[in-house]
């Protein structure tokens, strides 16, 4: 793909968050036009308005149709939305509305062929619940639109890290963490590794639910009596998995680098070391699905939002690793 432009659908998110700041920014830079023919999916007023806020001036091509769409321009898929008030910081019902019809639009297009990955803006997952959105977040909503069982990933430089469990309730945590589920999530980190990063025998670590790993079931029993077993049973199939490590002293400098990729139990679990370790230049990338969507590694962050304070790092780097990993995709194929 170094000659040709990657066509990148974006949904714009929550448009009193920083969502649409970042992605204008992000195509301030002009090399990015080069790479990129992107079709931001939103709509005309709300773009123009936010270019005059921040001060940001880029020519736009807005279409109401893919064949109208120009190689050379950032095109904006022209949403009609009726009369939309900014509101930077809040968390208002037309704003959730805005990202979803952003969304779904989107996310039809990519199904559709139109669009060779996507891009998302960060939403409110209060805000965006509706008839049509009934979910904890993206990932959710995007398996359940692609018939697909994923697995949330967030990349960073020189980390990788999956979650067994996502946006569940901690106290749910426990009973989710069964073999079905943990060879399951492994099986598609091994293969994402294989196909999206085109490393054809990853080193996966895998990170123990309870504290010391269990302690020798000391301390709960999963670690011993599920992860154990599973990684076992995996390594018999010529997989290279290690665990399960006690989390709390895992993220070491020296210690993580030796992997290629983590499974975390929980949420909390990877992302905080994660988000310390690479937050502003992190991507969330939901792998195992038969489409390509990534999403910067931060929320709406309402409390910048229209002060012209965002940073464009994590959503320009959640563009270029859509075009790495569909790039990489055709090369196994």
């Amino acid at each position: 793909m170094s000659k040709q432009k990657f066509k990148v659908g974006i949904s714009v998110g929550d448009p009193n968050g920083i969502g649409i700041e970042v992605i204008l920014k992000s195509f301030q830079n002009p090399k990015m036009l080069k790479l990129f023919n992107p079709v931001i999916f939103a709509n005309k007023e709300i773009i123009e308005y936010q270019m005059r806020v921040f001060n940001i001036n880029l020519e736009l091509n807005f279409i109401q149709t893919f064949e109208q769409t120009c190689n050379d321009r950032i095109n904006v898929f022209n949403l009609s939305l009726g009369d939309f008030k900014h509101n930077f910081g809040e968390a208002t019902d037309i704003g959730g509305r805005v990202a979803l019809k952003s969304l779904l639009k989107s996310a039809q297009a990519l199904k559709s062929g139109k669009i060779q990955a996507l891009v998302t803006g960060p939403i409110n997952k209060k805000n965006i619940q509706s008839e049509s959105f009934n979910f904890i977040g993206h990932t959710d909503f995007l398996s359940n639109f692609f018939s697909s069982e994923s697995l949330m990933f967030m990349i960073g430089e020189n980390l990788k890290i999956g979650l067994l469990t996502d946006h569940i309730p901690i106290d749910k945590v426990s009973s989710s963490i069964t073999k079905t589920n943990l060879k399951k999530k492994i099986l598609k980190m091994i293969k994402s590794m294989q196909n999206d990063f085109l490393i054809p025998n990853p080193k996966i670590a895998i990170l123990g639910l309870n504290p010391h790993a269990g302690d020798n079931g000391l301390i709960g029993g999963q670690d011993e009596k599920v992860i154990k077993p599973v990684i076992k049973e995996l390594n018999k199939e010529n997989n290279s998995i290690f665990g399960p490590f006690p989390a709390d002293s895992f993220f070491v400098k020296g210690n993580f680098d030796k992997y290629d990729a983590v499974l975390a139990m929980f949420h909390d679990q990877g992302l905080i070391p994660f988000k310390t370790l690479n937050f502003g230049s992190g991507v969330n990338f939901t792998s195992a699905m038969p489409f390509v969507r990534t999403s910067p590694d931060h929320g709406t962050a309402y409390d910048i939002a229209g002060k012209g304070a965002a940073s464009p790092s994590s959503f320009s780097k959640a563009l270029h690793l859509a075009r790495e990993v569909y790039s990489n995709r055709l090369k196994k194929n």
